[in-house]
C-alpha cells in the first residue's frame, strides 16, 4: 500500500490544439493539505479539471496506489469531489436542497446522518436550510458549496479559488474551515490565487507559471522565499493560528 493518496505523473490538457497543461507531476500524502498556486490563466483550474474527470488528459493519476476510475461519478464514489471555482449552486432551490444533492450516492440514512454533520459544521447553514441559495451572501455561498461537497463523504476535496471574490475577513473564515477539514480526515488539493493565504494553511505548495510547476516544496519555505514573496505573495489575510 502506497503511502501517497494521490500521484499525478506528466499530465497533459489540451483544448483543441492548445495545451494548457504541460506535462505536470504533483503528489499528496492521506491527511494533508497541498496547495497550487500561480497566476490566473496558469492551468490551475484545468489541472483540478483533469483530476476529477471534467476533462480528458494524458498521463498517469493514480488514487491510493491504483488508478483512477474512468468517469466522474466514479471518481466520486472512490472519495474525489471538486469544488468549482463559480460553486455551480442551485440558487432557485433552497439551501437544503443543494446539500442534498451532495449525496445522491448515498443511501437515505446516511445522507441523513452526514447531514447533521455538515450542519453542526455550518450552522449558519442550518438556519438559513429553507432559503434559496440564490439569496446567500458570497461567503454562505462558499459555505454551501463546502457543504455540499461533504455530503459525498471526499478522502480528497479539490477546491478551486474557494476565496474568490470574498472580504479579507471572509476569507480568513472559509479557509479556517479548510484547515479544520483536515482534522477529520479530509485530504485537500487547495487551488488558490491568494498565495500568501493558502500556504499558511498548506504542507506543501507547488508554483505553476504556464501550465508547468515552477517551484514546488513545504508551505512554510515557499511562503519565506524571497522570489515568490516579490512575485506572487502579496498581504494576504491574517495568518492563521
Amino acid at each position: 500500500m502506497t503511502d501517497k493518496l494521490l500521484e499525478i505523473n506528466h499530465i497533459h490538457v489540451a483544448y483543441g490544439r492548445a495545451e494548457v497543461v504541460h506535462g505536470i507531476s504533483l503528489s499528496m500524502t492521506a491527511g494533508s493539505i497541498v496547495t497550487v498556486i500561480g497566476a490566473n490563466g496558469a492551468g490551475k483550474t484545468t489541472l483540478l479539471n483533469a483530476i476529477m474527470g471534467v476533462v480528458p488528459s494524458r498521463g498517469t493519476i493514480l488514487y491510493n496506489g491504483a488508478p483512477v476510475p474512468d468517469t466522474v461519478e466514479g471518481r466520486v464514489a472512490a472519495g474525489l469531489c471538486l469544488v468549482p471555482e463559480r460553486r455551480e449552486l442551485f440558487g432557485s432551490m433552497t439551501v437544503e436542497d443543494n446539500i442534498e444533492l451532495g449525496g445522491f450516492l448515498r443511501s437515505s440514512a446516511e445522507r441523513a446522518e452526514t447531514r447533521e454533520e455538515v450542519y453542526a459544521r455550518f450552522p449558519r447553514l442550518r438556519e438559513r436550510r429553507r432559503q434559496l441559495a440564490g439569496t446567500l451572501s458570497g461567503g454562505e455561498r462558499q459555505m454551501l458549496a463546502l457543504a455540499r461537497a461533504l455530503m459525498s463523504r471526499p478522502r480528497l476535496l479539490l477546491l478551486d479559488e474557494p476565496s474568490l471574490g470574498l472580504a479579507p475577513l471572509i476569507v480568513a473564515d472559509i479557509l479556517r474551515i479548510v484547515a479544520e477539514l483536515r482534522q477529520s480526515g479530509v485530504s485537500i488539493l487547495l487551488v488558490e490565487q491568494n498565495a500568501r493565504a493558502a500556504l499558511d494553511i498548506a504542507d506543501e505548495g507547488y508554483l505553476v507559471e504556464l501550465g508547468e510547476v515552477r517551484r514546488c516544496g513545504p508551505a512554510a519555505e515557499l511562503a519565506v522565499d524571497p522570489g515568490l514573496m516579490a512575485s506572487y505573495l502579496g498581504p494576504g489575510v491574517q495568518a492563521l493560528a
